[in-house]
């Protein structure tokens, strides 16, 4: 079941609903400051830690306005990029809306020229392990953290080509 949401770029006047949006989604899963895990250090650098740095940071508004989806690319390097804050209001899950955010998101770092997606969730945010498979990716190790397992996903964005098939 989809529903409606305007997605677009991050403005510094969402700083405040981003912010919420992601305290919310985390204490949903048990996350907390302090917990090993959580972090929240780049919030009051949204636009220099992710759209400066050829990367991108989008929110979804539902139909009154209100932000109930983001979701960002952090630069790793010239090939790869990390998606970073996807989260969905818990009011707003089973929409399709974090879908909708991943697939832009997935968009934009082609667009980029990424060729390699990267990103990771803990085993409490079920959720987002059920998407990111959805969507192709795979899981590349797992690491405890802070009592949280985390795991590191990725996903190639352009065809890799086989070393047989060169000629």
């Amino acid at each position: 079941m989809t529903g409606k949401l305007r997605i677009r770029r991050y403005r510094w006047s969402d700083l405040d609903e981003v912010w919420a949006l992601h305290q919310i989604s985390l204490a949903q899963v048990g996350l907390a400051p302090g917990d090993g895990v959580y972090y929240d250090d780049d919030f009051p650098r949204i636009h220099a830690v992710y759209i400066v740095d050829r990367g991108e940071f989008l929110v979804g508004e539902e139909p009154g306005g209100r932000i109930v989806a983001m979701g960002g690319l952090r630069r790793i390097d010239d090939e790869t990029v990390e998606m970073c804050r996807l989260r969905v209001h818990p009011e707003f899950q089973r929409r399709g809306f974090g879908a909708m955010i991943l697939e832009r998101l997935e968009e934009r770092a082609r667009e980029l020229g990424y060729s390699l997606l990267r990103g990771d969730t803990t085993l409490q945010q079920g959720a987002a392990i059920e998407l990111y498979r959805k969507y192709g990716w795979r899981e590349v190790r797992r690491e405890d953290r802070g009592g949280s397992v985390v795991l590191y996903g990725e996903k190639y964005l352009t065809p890799v080509v086989s070393p047989q098939l060169i000629r």
